[in-house]
């Protein structure tokens, strides 16, 4: 059975997404969409909108046939560590293809750019270096390299965050001799940091999101850019757990381990350099909300992403050290659900994957699997009382999703 892989965050699931299996489907003749999925919280250092179960049960009812976690060791993490993390785990699962949405939409001009930075590689990290140390922040300074040595227009431009995905994961391939062949499907539409709706059938989960939070939108204006199975999904998640998950509640559990800790334990978490647990630590004293600690705590050298990052590890309590031990390569493929066909799919090429495949978490041990429960446990306490206990029960008990079809 042919599987084309995607690596994805389904945050939450949109028409845009489905454009994009649909897509992968028809460009490699699979018969089996695999995604690779990240957790709880993600790699912009955000807590997921919905849960990781909700989300896997609706790309399985709109489309993808099995889903696997990206464990939270390369989830929450910058975009070589996250594409190295998904493409291990595709190659281990058997696809033959990988297919990501890009803003280039032409995969020989990725292929061309890898080749162009491996040649011009030392003049390169020696640009990065200089646009570092006159204060930009890494993936500022990346850009900035980058568009200094371009020689003409037949590259990428590497600005771009799907762009930037799609080149590692090549990159990542490559660098892991995978068997996997890549291809991209140019975005339809909708960008990704679109704040508003501009299509009538296509639109951003950040616009989503925005519209969902507010108190003053009717969660019926999404439903023409969500399939119906998204749509009922998130009437059944805000009824059932009694909220949408974003920083805000968080940020009481995140104020209290930035105010208490002593400033020689922030230092040990991980993504924290430079005297950041300092700044951090004083604008928690002095911000009311997530929002207004960001504001004061943002710099040129940090990105709002990297800060975020940061400010989930501070959360989860993950150090420098656990996470080094972690991210090294996935050691498992964590299956959190499948539809009949995907099961099919399994149970044929079972014998033949190159991780083990685990769906009950007594199956096995791993610093990985600890961090991921970790964090879901962390997760589950945006919630109260017995929604919360829901959701810790969904982590714990829930087998691997089977939907029927």
């Amino acid at each position: 059975m042919n599987a084309v892989g995607v690596v994805v965050e389904y945050n939450p699931f949109h028409n845009g997404h489905h454009y994009h299996i649909c897509e992968a489907r028809k460009a490699t003749n699979a018969e089996i969409v695999i995604a690779v999925m990240s957790g709880n919280f993600l790699q912009r250092g955000e807590p997921a909108f919905i849960s990781k179960w909700t989300r896997t049960e609706m790309a399985l009812k709109a489309g993808v046939d099995i889903v696997f976690e990206l464990p939270y060791a390369f989830a929450t993490q910058q975009a070589n560590t996250f594409a190295s993390g998904a493409v291990s785990i595709l190659e281990a699962a058997g696809c033959r293809h990988l297919c990501f949405g890009s803003e280039d939409g032409q995969i020989d001009r990725f292929y061309q750019t890898l080749s162009f930075l491996e040649e011009n590689n030392k003049e390169y990290q020696n640009k990065i270096k200089q646009y570092l140390h006159e204060g930009n922040s890494y993936p500022k300074a990346s850009s900035l390299a980058f568009h200094a040595l371009v020689p003409d227009e037949h590259l990428i431009d590497l600005s771009k965050p799907n762009n930037i995905l799609g080149y590692q994961y090549i990159k990542s391939a490559k660098e892991q001799h995978a068997s996997i062949q890549a291809l991209t499907i140019a975005r339809k539409n909708a960008d990704y940091h679109d704040l508003h709706f501009s299509s009538e059938s296509i639109a951003s989960a950040t616009s989503i999101r925005k519209v969902l939070s507010s108190k003053q939108t009717q969660i019926s204006s999404i439903r023409q850019y969500v399939p119906e199975s998204t749509f009922e999904g998130l009437i059944a998640y805000k009824e059932k757990y009694g909220l949408f998950h974003d920083w805000e509640h968080y940020w009481p559990f995140l104020k209290y381990r930035l105010v208490q800790s002593a400033l020689n334990d922030l230092k040990k978490i991980y993504e924290i350099e430079e005297g950041l647990e300092n700044r951090m630590q004083q604008a928690a004293l002095q911000s009311e909300d997530f929002q207004h600690f960001m504001e004061k705590v943002k710099t040129k050298r940090y990105t709002w992403t990297r800060l975020q990052r940061a400010c989930v590890h501070i959360l989860t309590n993950t150090t420098k050290e656990e996470m080094y031990l972690a991210e090294e390569k996935p050691k498992y493929l964590r299956l959190l659900g499948m539809t009949t066909n995907g099961q099919k799919y399994l149970n044929k090429y079972k014998s033949n994957l190159s991780l083990p495949l685990i769906s009950r978490l007594s199956s096995t041990t791993s610093e990985q699997l600890f961090l991921d429960l970790r964090a879901s446990r962390v997760y589950a306490m945006a919630a109260s009382g017995i929604q919360q206990q829901k959701l810790l029960e969904k982590e714990f008990k829930q087998p691997p999703i089977i939907i029927k079809k």
